[in-house]
């Protein structure tokens, strides 16, 4: 601030005037100067009472300091615009379930909308993801989910039964929870699970629970495998209505049991700080919510 200052008292040729174009008081002025020339240990100004002029070290003082706060103003800048703009390298963090039914096909219209947003995206499972590491982490969790990150909530999405139009003219259409018994029960497996016990919700009575006890007749822990296998009509899943949108939307699977569903679960996207958050990553997330949004309108439609 110092330096400011003094660069300014020359360009303005005076105290009074630097403090009125820097918006301070003129006592205020004269002090920062005098507290920068007791730290350089050198008189930068000659004053009289009618003239100010620089000293010899003044003068090679003055001109270290404008390159100094040129180079500053550039840094700035620099550094803004890397919030500001709708460019540069996008670092996307996905497991693979995500990657192909929720970030995979937003790319080619969002690149259209901005060209200059490059996308660098890795796939993976993960137990801890290493958020630091990217611009956008995406998660997929259920409501029991209490992480210590900073996390935007993109959608909640139901968990409801499907199955194929072949499948349900082969097997019949269940028409009340229980009926399931009857049917290929095909289950996402997941640690915590109990295989053959099926808690279900009344989606429009959050409160009324039911639990069932079935025999899948397959287990995965690969929501994309018991997806193919419903699509070809070995029996009815349980999946969020995001991954099967497009499916229900062409027919290609029907959803059963409405309102009954199996739970929720909830995207978000976990952002390594809340602070100087860059235009693309804000762009991004909003496409992404609208995306969503989209999905869920799809689905309750058909």
């Amino acid at each position: 601030m110092s330096m400011r200052v003094f660069q300014r008292v020359i360009d303005e040729g005076g105290f009074a005037a630097a403090a009125r174009a820097l918006d301070m008081s003129p006592a205020v002025v004269t002090r920062l100067v005098a507290d920068l020339e007791d730290h350089l240990g050198t008189r930068l100004l000659h004053r009289t009472t009618r003239r100010l002029s620089l000293s010899d070290a003044g003068e090679t003082y003055l001109g270290r300091v404008r390159a100094i706060l040129q180079d500053i103003d550039e840094a700035h800048v620099m550094a803004s615009a890397h919030t500001k703009e709708l460019a540069g390298v996008l670092r996307v963090l996905a497991p693979p379930v995500l990657a192909t039914h929720v970030l995979a096909p937003m790319l080619v219209e969002f690149r259209q909308l901005y060209p200059k947003i490059r996308l660098d995206i890795t796939v993976e499972s993960f137990k801890e993801p290493p958020i630091e590491d990217y611009d956008i982490t995406l998660l997929a969790t259920d409501a029991s989910f209490d992480g210590n990150v900073i996390a935007r909530k993109i959608s909640s999405f139901d968990a409801i039964f499907v199955a194929s139009p072949g499948y349900l003219r082969r097997k019949g259409t269940p028409l009340v929870p229980t009926d399931l018994i009857q049917h290929d029960y095909l289950r996402f497996k997941s640690p915590g699970l109990h295989p053959r016990l099926l808690h279900l919700f009344h989606g429009n009575q959050p409160d009324q629970r039911l639990d069932l006890e079935l025999e899948p007749v397959i287990w995965a822990n690969h929501p994309d495998t018991l997806m193919r296998a419903a699509l070809d009509g070995a029996g009815i899943t349980s999946t969020t209505v995001n991954l099967v949108a497009s499916s229900l939307a062409s027919g290609a699977l029907v959803r059963v049991l409405s309102p009954w569903i199996t739970g929720q679960i909830t995207l978000y996207a976990a952002l390594p700080s809340r602070k100087f958050m860059p235009q693309r990553t804000r762009v991004f997330l909003d496409y992404l919510t609208e995306l969503a949004r989209l999905h869920m309108a799809q689905a309750l439609s058909t």
